[in-house]
């Protein structure tokens, strides 16, 4: 087995959280089911923020539900400055053409700055859009995003030193394509979807081949109710 990943001084610690079904999916086909986890699974979620300098997801996550990416509330609060943390986490949502809905819950809400990664194909139209609802809006990379700038970019400009992304699927395989993944941590819900077309925790472009995969090594295990909750840490490529 490889060697685990190595603390990184030039970027964040990244961990990802999602849940599943039995089948691997993390919505339904047509889209209309996408939050299916316990209350169990909502907990730790939370207990995951409560952990990181910031949290991450994809724009069409955000622009699907009344998400913001916040702490939790007055207990996470408490535990994140017990823990040496700002009470409120950074937010960043990934939106590489700038579509991002600059009416989506999460401009509503301003506890804790707003960071938009864009590339710089984006419109400045449609970035100026997100910059007048309060958002810092960033560019890295010319046709596409470049999350290693940019994840430098964040741990430089703002000392994010763990950054929880909570997908969707292409933000996710991103993520491990560019090699910028430490851990995984999945819920595993007894639901099968189905569906040629329903979206799973790691879509977009993927690997070619066996040997270009990424390869996990589980850290830990745990049954609670109909659930499992899984931790895998992505070893040395």
């Amino acid at each position: 087995m490889s060697a685990p990943p190595q603390p990184n001084a030039r970027r964040p610690f990244v961990l990802i959280n999602m849940a599943m079904t039995a089948d691997g999916k993390i919505a339904t086909a047509n889209g209309s089911v996408s939050t299916f986890g316990s209350a169990r699974d909502q907990q730790n979620l939370l207990d995951l923020r409560a952990t990181a300098d910031a949290v991450m997801a994809g724009a069409r996550t955000v622009d699907a539900h009344p998400v913001t990416l916040g702490q939790g509330g007055p207990k996470f609060r408490r535990r994140r400055v017990r823990n040496g943390l700002a009470e409120s986490n950074l937010r960043v949502v990934v939106s590489g053409s700038g579509s991002l809905n600059p009416n989506a819950a999460i401009f509503d809400a301003n506890f804790s700055p707003l960071i938009v990664i864009a590339s710089e194909s984006a419109s400045e139209r449609k970035l100026s859009r997100l910059r007048k609802k309060g958002a810092d809006v960033q560019q890295f990379g010319k046709n596409e995003i470049d999350f290693v700038a940019a994840l430098s970019w964040l741990r430089k400009q703002h000392g994010v030193r763990r950054l929880l992304c909570e997908g969707g699927g292409k933000l996710n395989d991103a993520l491990f394509r560019a090699g910028l993944v430490d851990e995984l941590h999945l819920t595993v819900c007894p639901l099968v979807f189905g569906g040629r077309a329903a979206p799973t925790i790691a879509d977009g472009e993927g690997f070619a081949s066996l040997d270009a995969a990424r390869r996990l090594e589980l850290k830990s295990r745990r049954i609670i109710g109909e659930e499992l909750f899984l931790v895998y840490r992505v070893t040395r490529v």
